[in-house]
């Protein structure tokens, strides 16, 4: 892999984020939203130097961050999909809720899924089927662990941040959705060829 290529998509996010924090819908969400890339940042770059990543994961963690600032200069339950999708389509989807952050939760699944394999497999003498199942076991943990936080996190900033920052959108059983969605999204990395999953 290039040594060049994470610090080049490290650059892009970089500035992606600058451009999309310029202005957020609602800055305290965002600031919130943020917390969570500053962690990821943190834990890629401390594990870079010793063990990096393999080009496909750096590529799909890229992917996410990118999906994820989307999320948090709008917020997730205002994302303009539905024009986006008029523009690019021509046809106007009538859905009654915002679909947005379930795809991004797809997304966590199927493109963490890359850089949770290289850690494990770096750290672990796991291989093949039992590294694609505790991949996926550890993804579908940190997908329950993220929807305690946010329930943490909504109770404990309450009012329209809280309700911003949960993203329900009216559905009690927002959280369990998402869950299911960050499965399937890394069921489907581990049904991937292993030449794209990369276990």
């Amino acid at each position: 892999m290039s040594g060049r290529l994470p610090v080049v998509l490290l650059c892009l996010f970089l500035a992606v984020a600058v451009v999309l924090g310029i202005d957020p819908y609602d800055r305290s969400d965002w600031l919130l939203e943020n917390a969570l890339v500053v962690l990821v940042l943190a834990v890629v770059l401390a594990g870079h130097r010793h063990r990096p990543l393999s080009g496909v994961a750096y590529v799909a963690l890229f992917a996410f961050l990118l999906l994820h600032e989307v999320g948090a200069h709008y917020t997730y339950s205002k994302v303009p999909w539905a024009q986006w999708w008029q523009a690019l389509c021509g046809i106007a989807p009538s859905p009654a809720r915002n679909p947005f952050d379930r795809a991004v939760h797809f997304a966590y699944g199927l493109l963490l899924a890359p850089a949770v394999s290289d850690w494990t497999a770096a750290r672990t003498p796991l291989r093949g089927r039992a590294l694609r199942v505790v991949v996926v076991a550890l993804l579908t943990a940190g997908s329950a662990l993220y929807e305690m936080i946010e329930w943490v996190a909504a109770e404990a900033f309450g009012g329209e941040l809280g309700t911003a920052y949960l993203g329900t959108q009216g559905d009690e059983w927002d959280a369990q959705k998402d869950m299911a969605l960050a499965l399937a999204g890394s069921l489907l990395w581990a049904l991937l060829p292993r030449r794209l999953s990369r276990a």
